[in-house]
This record gives structure tokens, C-alpha cells and sequence, in this order.
């Protein structure tokens, strides 16, 4: 029975918004190390996240975070994460998970929790 679940799930294309506290997991990391690490932070969560090893960051974000240069990162980050179907023939996963910067309310990011997004397209 935990196999129907979890093949029902895995088959379904779903897409979430998550605030990344990017300070805690960069604690203690050297200063010309810090954007480059909120990186590889970024996509170990959305592995997590989303179960694909598959993960691409989009461009926007890597801009944000490397917006203040490579020691001053953005303490928290709020991340949409598209799980998409691999179309290529050649792919060892059906999956991957495509990691892009989500607007930011006026009220902060403090407190927001997981939402999902309904597909619009």
C-alpha cells in the first residue's frame, strides 16, 4: 500500500513556495565562500524538498543572491520550486526540479510558511 502512495505522488508535477533561512545554514562558512555555498544550501534543499537530485537554478536567483556580493547573502530568500517532467531522452530521472526567486510581500518573510501553487499554465 506505501507503494501505490508513494508512485501516485512522485507521478504527480507539483509546485511549492518555501522561505530558505539562508543565514542559519551559512553559519560559521568563511566570508568569499558564503554566495557560492547559499548556492549548493539552495539546491541540497530543494533535493529535500522535492526528491529529484535533478536541480536547476534559474538565473534571477543566482543574481539575487550574489546581488550584494559574494559575503553579504540575503538571510532569508523566498524560492518557488517547479518539479517538471524531464523531457529529454537521455535522462536518468524523470524529474527535475527548477528553483526560481518568488516576490516577496511587503510584510517580510518572517512567518510564512509552504504554500502550494496551483499550475496556471
Amino acid at each position: 500500500m506505501a507503494d501505490k502512495s508513494a508512485k501516485a505522488r512522485k507521478s504527480e508535477v507539483v509546485t511549492r513556495e518555501y522561505t530558505v533561512n539562508l543565514h542559519k545554514r551559512l553559519h560559521g562558512c568563511t566570508f568569499k565562500k558564503k554566495a557560492p555555498n547559499a548556492i549548493k544550501e539552495l539546491r541540497k534543499f530543494a533535493q529535500k524538498a522535492m526528491g529529484t537530485t535533478d536541480v536547476r537554478v534559474d538565473v534571477k536567483l543566482n543574481k539575487h543572491i550574489w546581488s550584494r556580493g559574494i559575503r553579504s547573502v540575503p538571510r532569508r530568500v523566498r524560492v518557488r520550486i517547479a518539479q517538471k517532467r524531464n523531457d529529454e531522452e537521455d535522462a536518468k530521472e524523470e524529474f527535475y526540479s527548477l528553483v526560481t526567486v518568488a516576490e516577496v510581500p511587503a510584510e517580510g518573510l518572517k512567518g510564512l510558511g509552504t504554500k502550494v501553487i496551483d499550475e496556471e499554465d
